[in-house]
């Protein structure tokens, strides 16, 4: 580990969260993801609301849990694991902050401010590098199991170039789906940059109030809010929530008040996830549950959570590798086996891929 890797290490173990909660975090998250996008392709699941709002969704979630079945995880996991990706994106913006504005305290660690060209270029290789090793693997792995998806040419450049976000009805042409992930970071990198980059928190409330209202204005079911949500729009209350903590928020509460805002947050996640205009602030919900969740977990299960959210990138790219070959074991009937069996590929896999981009030179960060 550089200087600067071990100071800005330093500082963020004296912020709200230290280095080893932060990648418990990421564990959670990760999981979340990779078994709602196993879960929410079952027939039998409740579908999620995550681009748009049909209320018809919640009003199904809320009659299962008056009335639960012996599938109820599978139905919690499908309605709500794509949380999992306000989780990132609220860490993504927190080590933003710890690397480029609080590593700056010390002179020692200090390191040039990096121009809007050089910072954009570094990010944008360093998700290309990630996505390029996972797209490869799925394309080959799609085209010779069942439906393999038919990519136009334009499909696939804007998926290297990590603009497809910006296309037309992008649910229908990003595949494997979780790829959007990609050009969101792209955008909210750049933005950070541009306009949050050692800037007033007012600027930060302002964007992130602003993108709330443009959303809260459209059609729960429309293409507007459905192509705000696949882009920068969509992901600014959670990113902003993330600079702002890190900038601001240090002190450390009492085991029970931490108790006190899970309940509370659980809660919350249930009742907003109901409305169409409190459905908007569950990122929000989400990242006070995250926050609390890594406080209150135990000793012995931080170290596993741990190792997951370590390897949380590798299995993010991958598991849809590990889904389009084990999907139809679930489908054929035999839910428990079908799921095992991906969750057990997506890790080895992960594992395997981590080692894999070990090999390829990381991108030089230039002032």
């Amino acid at each position: 580990m550089s200087r600067n890797e071990r100071h800005t290490s330093d500082m963020m173990n004296k912020g709200l969260l230290s280095r080893t909660e932060c990648e418990v975090i990421r564990g959670i998250a990760i999981l979340g993801i990779v078994l709602h996008n196993f879960t929410h392709w079952l027939r039998f699941a409740v579908k999620e609301n995550e681009y748009t709002f049909t209320q018809g969704k919640a009003d199904r979630l809320y009659e299962l849990l008056n009335s639960p079945d012996g599938d109820l995880i599978t139905h919690l996991l499908s309605f709500f694991g794509h949380y999992g990706v306000p989780l990132f994106l609220f860490l993504s913006a927190y080590g933003l902050v710890m690397k480029y504005e609080k590593a700056t305290v010390s002179p020692v660690a200090a390191q040039p401010t990096p121009g809007v060209w050089h910072f954009t270029r570094y990010h944008f290789l360093k998700l290309f590098k990630m996505m390029v090793v996972g797209f490869v693997l799925f394309t080959l792995v799609d085209a010779v199991t069942y439906e393999p998806h038919h990519y136009r040419l334009l499909d696939i450049v804007a998926q290297l170039g990590l603009f497809n976000n910006l296309l037309e009805h992008p649910n229908n042409v990003i595949w494997p789906g979780p790829y959007w992930f990609f050009g969101l970071m792209l955008q909210l990198y750049i933005l950070y940059r541009l306009l949050f980059f050692r800037k007033h928190w007012g600027v930060v409330v302002a964007v992130m109030v602003l993108s709330m209202v443009m959303q809260m204005v459209c059609d729960p079911t429309g293409e507007t809010l459905n192509r705000l949500r696949y882009n920068s729009v969509g992901g600014l209350l959670p990113f902003g929530l993330g600079l702002l903590c890190a900038r601001y928020v240090r002190r450390e509460w009492s085991k029970t008040a931490y108790a006190a805002m899970f309940m509370a947050g659980l809660a919350l996640l249930f009742v907003m996830s109901g409305n169409y205009y409190t459905w908007f602030f569950v990122p929000a919900v989400i990242c006070l549950l995250g926050i609390a969740g890594v406080k209150l977990t135990p000793a012995w299960l931080m170290k596993p959570l741990k190792w997951v959210g370590n390897i949380s990138a590798a299995m993010f790219v991958i598991h849809p590798v590990a889904r389009k070959i084990f999907i139809p074991v679930a489908h054929r009937g035999d839910v428990g086996a079908g799921l095992l069996l991906y969750m057990l590929a997506a890790v080895g896999l992960a594992w395997g891929i981590k080692l894999l981009l070990k090999k390829i030179p990381d991108p030089r960060l230039e002032a």
